[in-house]
């Protein structure tokens, strides 16, 4: 004899699948894997050496021990770089999240109540004998939900995936702080080099009006030469104001990615700027892919795009769960764990939506808009990607090609000096010649020395472009979760 709770359960089987039968009839086609392209759409860039990808601690090629010591501190107490672990740390629960939803479900509930019987109730209490009664209940209840169409599998490398672009991100975060620190700190180290050459400018445009102020007392320049003069001083003591105020706004800056205040930066001292000597690695157009993490990060979010539309179109099948409840009930407590008092239900439920006004179609439409969205996002990063790369890499051979020139010009300039200081010595010349030759080898050092800073702010670009020693630690899926 067949026992009622099999007997139902047969029969929501058989439904279910009557159901789900019909109800699959509108079931959208299984979505094709986005076509990612497997290179950078870089033209042809320069010849050079092959030099090695950056290393992770590539700030420590220049050789400076305060810079390593500014950037260790910025990875370890900037607030941009600790968003970026809070958002990793968030992405880290939502996988968490997700996979607690697949698997068995274990719960216990107990409870105990005290109520009083209404005197004008359906029963009352004088035929019952009491007025009060107690109810307590404790069960052990679990259920079971049938992932066969790889719904909450898809939910869940959704999840991890967008951990994995979480994780990306944070690598990113970190490669744009340090870069940002070095090119800053080089920055205020030109500066102070650059308010030297000022300083010096201005002591020989002071000699220059001292000696036109004095040719005017003998009447052998006419009284406007000391205007000019004075308009000359006027723009060194510009010149030098505004470099200082340069290198105190480079402070701040600096301050401020190290998540400090100015005063609590460590004792900074003038250096020369290092030179830079780097060449571009082999192969940048095919390996670039896997060395920047914002592009990672940019493949992470298409894979949890095409995740999330497995899971929109695993929702058009039947939801099947199995429930069951081991407890006991009475409304006497000292009766409630004896074997009458069991309470024993085991289930089995089906849901398959067969009018919901077009929400599951919205829902996987909107799903595959995401993919697209995703792969548009990813595109665009590719392509400031190779923007990237290449205009470092033109600007460092601009830089290199002007720097050539202007080092012959200073050589120049040198000359000039050292002619005019030997014809005042021997009597030949007046003094404000040998005052305009200094004046003229510093300015094109100040121009050599703006040109060697951009080189640097070139180089530091290049390591930020070619990922700074991030490689992606994982591999993407190649076709998509197979699903129904």
């Amino acid at each position: 004899m067949t026992r009622p709770g099999r007997s139902a359960f047969a029969l929501i089987v058989a439904a279910g699948g009557c159901v789900a039968a019909g109800g699959c009839a509108g079931l959208p086609p299984k979505p094709v894997t986005a076509s990612l392209p497997a290179q950078l759409p870089l033209s042809e860039l320069p010849q050079e050496a092959a030099a090695a990808w950056p290393a992770k601690d590539w700030w420590r090629r220049y050789q400076d021990p305060t810079l390593d010591h500014l950037v260790e501190q910025a990875l370890a107490a900037s607030p941009t770089l600790a968003t970026a672990h809070a958002r990793f740390d968030a992405a880290t629960q939502s996988v968490r999240l997700a996979g607690s939803v697949t698997g068995a479900q274990v719960s216990l509930n107990g409870d105990a109540n005290r109520q009083r019987l209404s005197d004008n109730g359906l029963i009352p209490p004088g035929l019952l004998g009491f007025y009060w009664y107690d109810q307590a209940d404790l069960g052990l209840q679990a259920s079971y939900t049938f992932d066969w169409w790889g719904k909450q599998r898809a939910a869940v490398a959704s999840a991890v995936d967008g951990a994995h672009a979480a994780q990306a991100d944070r690598s990113a975060a970190a490669l744009i702080l340090s870069a940002s620190v070095a090119d800053t700190y080089f920055g205020w180290q030109a500066d102070e080099a650059r308010i030297a050459l000022a300083a010096e400018r201005l002591t020989l445009a002071e000699r220059m009006a001292a000696a036109g102020a004095a040719r005017v007392q003998a009447q052998l320049d006419p009284a406007d030469s000391l205007r000019r003069a004075d308009a000359v001083v006027a723009d060194a003591r510009e010149d030098l104001a505004r470099l200082n105020g340069s290198a105190k706004m480079r402070l701040v800056t600096l301050a401020a990615l190290l998540g400090h205040a100015t005063e609590e930066l460590p004792g900074l001292r003038s250096a020369p700027l290092p030179a830079v000597t780097a060449a571009l690695p082999a192969h940048v157009r095919l390996d670039l892919i896997a060395r920047r993490a914002d592009i990672t990060a940019s493949r992470w979010r298409v894979e949890a795009a095409e995740r999330d539309a497995d899971a929109a179109r695993a929702d058009f099948f039947p939801d099947v769960s199995i429930n069951a409840l081991a407890g006991v009930s009475s409304i006497d407590l000292g009766k409630l764990l004896e074997i009458g008092s069991r309470v024993p239900e085991a289930g089995a439920a089906i849901h398959l939506p067969i009018f919901d006004a077009g929400r599951l179609k919205a829902r996987y439409g909107a799903s595959r808009a995401a993919i697209d969205a995703a792969v548009a996002a990813y595109d665009a990063t590719l392509v400031e990607a190779a923007r990237d790369v290449a205009t470092e890499v033109t600007a460092r051979a601009d830089i290199a090609a002007r720097r050539a020139e202007r080092l012959r010009q200073v050589e120049d300039a040198n000359r000039l000096r050292s002619s005019a200081m030997a014809r005042v010595r021997q009597g030949l010349g007046d003094v404000r010649s040998e005052l305009t030759a200094s004046e003229t080898w510093v300015e094109q050092r100040d121009a050599l020395l703006q040109l060697d800073a951009a080189a640097l702010s070139a180089d530091i670009g290049l390591q930020r472009a070619l990922g700074g020693g991030y490689e992606s630690p994982a591999s993407f899926a190649k076709d998509s979760t197979a699903s129904p």
